[in-house]
Parts: C-alpha cells; structure tokens; sequence
C-alpha cells in the first residue's frame, strides 16, 4: 500500500526526482542517446525497436512536428546501419483531433521506412484508439504488407476476434506481423480481464491462434511463466525461428532477456527516448509501485 501511495504522489513531485527512476527504463532525451542505446544492444546480439515519447497531443503543429521527427530517426538509424525498426503511437499524430491528418503522417513515416527496407510497428493505445488503430494498419497493410505490423493486448477481451478477423489479410509472402502484449492501460472490466490468470490464458490462447495460421509472432512479455510456456509452444509446433521473436521493454528484466538470447532466439528491445518522458515514466511506475522504493533509497544515497 505504501509503494501504492509513493507511485501516486510521484508524478506530481519535480521531474528531476522522477528522472531517479526513468533513467533505468528510457535511453534520453536526444536521437544520439537513443543511437548509442540501440548500438550497444545490437553489440549483444539484440534488435531494438525505437519510439520517440509523446502520445495523446493536443495540436496538429505537434503532430506535425513528431512526424519531422520520425523522418530524422529513420534516415539516422537506417543510415547508421543499427539493427531495428520503429514503433509509433498514433495518438502522437493527432488520432483524438483528426484521424484523417493522423492516416496521411503516419503513411508518409510508413512509405519512408519503406523506401529503406525498414518496418513500422503501430502501438496499442486505449479502448478509445483501438478500432481507429485497426483500420489505420488494415490500410497501410494493403500498400506495405512487409513493412507494417500492429500491437495486440492480451487483456482486451476482443484480442481473439481481431486476430480472427485480421486473418483474412495474412499471406505466405508477407505474414501479418503482431506484437502480443499484456496491456497497460485501465480499462473497464466490460472491456479488459482483470485476473492475472485470465489475463496469462488469454496471451497464450492468441500466441497459439498466430503460430496456428502462420502468422509473426513478436512475443513481448517479462512474464518468466509466459516466456516459458512460449518458448513450449514454440517446440511442440516446430514454430521456425524466422517466425517469433521475443520483445521486452529497455531496462526491464535483462538476466531473463539474456537468458533467451543465449538459447539462440530472437530478442528485440523497445528502446524509447525524448523530451517528453515524463508520461511514460509515470505509467511505468504505476504499473510497478515496488520500483517506488527505489527511487525514496536513491534520494536517500545522494543525499
């Protein structure tokens, strides 16, 4: 209850406090930070997906702008050679004010990794983005089948329906490509499971369905009983490694995620940066108030 409490109060104490616990989970505020992060992930035999911060925008300048923004990360880490792609929010592109002007940034940052043999992955938002956010991939898969992929969450009850509904577009060429997730945001019980098992089964039950149609699993848990129970799926369907990968967070469980490269598999890290931290930090720390003690002992330690 106490770490409960701290990780309440946190958010609304000064960003430098904050900083204490975000410098673990974020690569910096700047493209070269987020370039030395990648390159020294993929010196461990690790593939990253990069994110600039910023979601749920209030202004089309800001959509703007953050679409500039991807056009520079893109051409810096392609021509830089790392070895990764790229996740965007569509919500950082104006998804709540217009849908329409959010489609058109989002394609040119599509079409532009693209252009360079690179790969798109559209995040999940809340319950609120969810059907925009499908229909937005539904059309950018028809132009780009090989460079766009969509997030799924295992605790929204409609996970299965939408990969069952998604099959129709997947192809032997060009495999639809999901990242399969817990889920972070709040959401009503109408809409999300709320027991952990429920939530655990549902992420399994969607795993099997993708290696059951032949589609991409980007498998993306720092649950060691999910990466476990994966990892026998994996072996009881002679999934081939070109079709999963594991995915986890920048700063989260690394002795797991060594683990799994060590044993051969594919391990991808979400790498995220920019002047805009402050949100994310915040949610990730409600998502694990244990980490709150951390930060009250490292006050402590400098002081």
């Amino acid at each position: 209850m106490l770490n409960k409490l701290i990780a309440n109060m946190l958010p609304y104490m000064p960003k430098k406090l904050i900083w204490v616990f975000s410098k673990r989970y974020i690569a910096g505020e700047t493209i070269e930070e987020g370039l030395l992060a990648s390159k020294l992930l993929n010196e461990k035999g690790i593939e990253v997906t990069v994110d600039v911060l910023g979601e749920f925008i209030t202004t089309l300048d800001e959509a703007e702008a953050n679409m500039h923004e991807y056009f520079e990360l893109i051409e810096r880490f392609t021509n830089e050679g790392v070895k990764g792609n790229f996740s965007i929010k569509p919500t950082m592109f104006g998804l709540l004010i217009d849908k329409d002007v959010c489609f058109n940034y989002i394609h040119e940052i599509v079409a532009l990794a693209a252009s360079k043999n690179s790969f798109v992955r559209i995040d999940m938002e809340d319950s609120q983005c969810v059907d925009m956010e499908v229909e937005i991939f539904k059309k950018l898969r028809s132009e780009f089948p090989k460079n766009v992929g969509l997030v799924l969450q295992a605790y929204m009850r409609r996970t299965i329906s939408d990969l069952e509904d998604m099959k129709e577009l997947n192809t032997a060429a060009s495999p639809i490509n999901f990242r399969l997730c817990k889920g972070i945001y709040v959401e009503p019980e109408s809409v999300a499971f709320k027991g952990y098992e429920e939530v655990r089964a549902n992420f399994l039950a969607g795993l099997k369905y993708m290696f059951e149609n032949k589609m991409y699993a980007a498998i993306a848990t720092h649950d060691k009983y999910l990466v476990d129970e994966s990892l026998k799926m994996i072996g009881e369907m002679n999934i081939p490694k070109n079709m999963y990968e594991f995915q986890m967070l920048y700063g989260v469980t690394p002795e797991l995620r060594q683990s799994i490269v060590d044993d051969g598999h594919l391990v991808r890290v979400y790498v995220p940066y920019g002047i805009k931290w402050f949100r994310y930090s915040t949610r990730r720390l409600k998502e694990n108030p244990k980490m709150a003690q951390h930060i009250i002992k490292a006050l402590f330690i400098r002081g």
